[in-house]
């Protein structure tokens, strides 16, 4: 690959970010003179995992627009100039010979002013339901890598490259021993153990609903080990116990997903992504909270495939118990599940985008 010039804008969550970071990484594995700047948003986690990962970035002052009533909304209009100026200044500055997009807020405004100068784009979709600002931004950009499919009711068809979800090197690669992987979380690695995650800044709802139903799990002596997320860790962790181990984040998710025996999780599209690489039996929470209501198509486009149950927020109370305890105690049915999984996962999907990367900065 020659050197190169890219601008990565990819946010707000691990969902945007972990794809970006992915991308970034293979394209300085064949090239090493490739010049890789990320644009972020101000005052999102990308300004602190992208730097950490050993990437420059850039912020523009950008937020969402809030779906509910919102002083923040006062301030949209005035922060998508700004940002429009900003971005235009970095585009102008850095001179990329591509802009690659994976989703937050601040791809929006970079790939938008990009296309005005005439440089190509490229849009990494990761949902099987694709935002207001990526339909937009699909009738400017040369190429849309995606992951599910009927992606053509949202983007032109001719620009659609079905790739997967771009994922963690670290979790495409691993070997690692599930029982050595147990002990490593302080589990009995002679038993079965169920992965709860919560994503890196928590999930109420879970939460809940996990602590509800503590005294049933140690009674059945089921081996636990709980990501509850930074904003509850103090609320939760008293509550670990001999069966249980409780953290507020997990740094290497390769081990985490090798210890799982099953799993129970959100449905965000790089979640999904591990978890039909790894092949994990999973349980998933859609959260309600998310724009386009993402997360419930996500999931229910794996539940298609018989490669996971999905139990909505409002159904926890009544559908937990009986849906953990069949797919707990029904092993066949978990075989079943993780051979699905498997046949959704796009191991190669980080090298197919990076291919259709090169070729837009060769045409």
């Amino acid at each position: 690959m020659k050197p190169s010039k890219i601008i990565i804008s990819g946010g707000g969550t691990g969902g945007h970010i972990y794809p970006a970071l992915a991308i970034a990484e293979t394209l300085k594995s064949r090239s090493k003179d490739c010049d890789i700047l990320f644009v972020g948003a101000l005052g999102r986690m990308e300004m602190e995992k992208v730097p950490e990962n050993g990437f420059p970035i850039k912020g523009l002052w950008i937020d969402g627009f809030q779906r509910s009533l919102s002083v923040r909304n006062l301030l949209f209009p005035l922060k998508l100039f700004v940002s429009l100026l900003q971005a235009t200044w970095i585009v102008l500055t850095f001179r990329p010979q591509i802009v690659i997009g994976t989703g937050g807020f601040a791809s929006g405004p970079l790939l938008f002013v990009a296309a005005l100068m005439g440089i190509p784009g490229i849009i990494q979709e990761q949902n099987s339901y694709p935002g207001i600002t990526n339909k937009i931004l699909g009738k400017k950009v040369q190429k849309i890598a995606v992951a599910y499919d009927g992606m053509e009711r949202f983007f032109p068809s001719e620009k659609l490259v079905f790739t997967g979800n771009p994922i963690r090197n670290k979790i495409n690669n691993q070997h690692i021993n599930p029982e050595e992987a147990k002990a490593a979380f302080g589990r009995d690695p002679k038993k079965k153990t169920l992965v709860v995650l919560g994503g890196s800044l928590g999930a109420q709802k879970i939460n809940q609903m996990i602590a509800s139903q503590m005294a049933y799990f140690e009674a059945q002596q089921i081996e636990l080990i709980w990501q509850c997320g930074k904003l509850y860790y103090t609320t939760y962790q008293s509550m670990a116990n001999a069966h249980c181990s409780i953290m507020p984040f997990v740094e290497h998710m390769d081990q985490l997903y090798a210890a799982a025996d099953l799993i129970i999780s959100r449905s965000g599209a790089g979640t999904l992504s591990e978890l039909c690489l790894v092949g994990k039996p999973c349980i998933l929470i859609p959260s309600p909270n998310v724009a386009e209501n993402h997360q419930m198509h996500n999931a229910q486009a794996l539940a298609q495939h018989g490669a996971a149950f999905v139990i909505a927020e409002k159904d926890l109370d009544k559908q937990f118990i009986p849906v953990f305890e069949h797919l707990w105690n029904d092993e066949k049915m978990g075989h079943e599940m993780a051979v699905q999984l498997k046949k959704l996962a796009r191991p190669e999907a980080t090298n197919a985008i990076v291919d259709e990367i090169q070729k837009l900065i060769a045409a």
